[in-house]
């Protein structure tokens, strides 16, 4: 049996350990939170290290995108450091090709129409893969770098000035520690509803599922939300919340879901060869060979939507 690990620096609350035989092959697959502790985190990967089969790390990106380039976060490089022998990966990899093309999909077989909705992607430079597809196919897309990632007041609705200032400010910004930008620890389970006018305006919520549950509203009444990583608690928030249907983007494993580090690592034992050497053919190949397909949950199938189609007050566009 292959055991693949995913150390995060999220909370242990969301801990969870499954077995599974894919192709063949039997898994342990476990997520592990260090419950904010940098320096369990970086302690257990290493100590882990040539004993388990792939680690995925979580709770924070080693890299993240905008316009083509790609940044790593110096903090997380760091803690990472230790692990020589084992592959390990962030979901970068899966955030590029499984988040891209469930979007293209989703497109192409009529499940939704992009460009008759309008779009809040929680974040862009995170879920590259997302936003270029968003970008293809809809119209009408918030990317929400700045209010949830920065608090800022600006919804960014040009992927165009994404890239523009990502590229500017990434290299700065991918200096500073992880956790000015990204809930970790116990943070990740507390809830703080922001610019909720936004979240009217959308009828899709996409994008990472912490930031999703961190800051969307108590009334997500007749809208879809495209995410990854959930657990049982978090979908039956959503069905109170009157959330018509959810999107998961990674497989179901015992009615839950894990995040796309994990699933990337597990990818990896797969395709045998050194991290750095796999292309996006490589993951898609083995994708379809699994039959991973987008995850679609009616939570409440009779439940309108609030039409309002109107640009938020209050925030910023551009």
């Amino acid at each position: 049996m292959k055991r693949i690990v995913s150390v995060s620096l999220g909370t242990s609350q969301r801990n969870k350990s499954s077995e599974a035989e894919l192709l063949g092959q039997k898994f342990l697959i476990e997520r592990i939170g260090t419950d904010g502790d940098k320096a369990k985190f970086k302690a257990m990967l290493k100590d882990l290290d040539g004993k388990v089969s792939a680690f995925g790390v979580g709770g924070c990106d080693i890299y993240v995108v905008a316009g083509g380039k790609r940044y790593a976060f110096k903090e997380i490089k760091n803690l990472v450091s230790g692990v020589k022998t084992t592959p390990l990966v962030d979901g970068s990899g899966l955030k590029n090709t499984l988040e891209r093309e469930t979007i293209l999909r989703l497109q192409r077989e009529g499940t939704i129409d992009f460009s008759k909705e309008r779009v809040l992607l929680m974040s862009s430079v995170d879920r590259y893969g997302m936003a270029e597809a968003l970008h293809e196919v809809c119209p009408n897309v918030v990317y929400g770098d700045f209010l949830f990632g920065l608090g800022i007041p600006w919804a960014v609705k040009s992927y165009k000035t994404v890239s523009v200032l990502g590229n500017i400010l990434l290299p700065i910004i991918t200096n500073l520690p992880q956790d000015w930008f990204y809930p970790t620890g116990e943070k990740q389970e507390v809830r703080k509803p922001k610019f909720p006018k936004i979240f009217d305006w959308a009828t899709i919520i996409a994008g990472d599922s912490l930031y999703i549950n961190r800051y969307a509203p108590d009334n997500l009444k007749g809208k879809t939300v495209i995410t990854q990583s959930v657990r049982s608690k978090n979908v039956e928030w959503m069905r109170q919340a009157g959330l018509k249907q959810l999107i998961t983007t990674t497989p179901d494993f015992g009615g839950e879901t894990f995040a796309t580090n994990v699933m990337e690592a597990l990818l990896v034992t797969f395709l045998n060869k050194p991290v750095d050497q796999i292309a996006p053919a490589d993951y898609l190949r083995i994708i379809d060979q699994l039959g991973w397909r987008p995850g679609i949950m009616d939570l409440n199938p009779t439940q309108a939507l609030v039409e309002d189609a109107r640009v938020p007050h209050g925030v910023e566009g551009s």
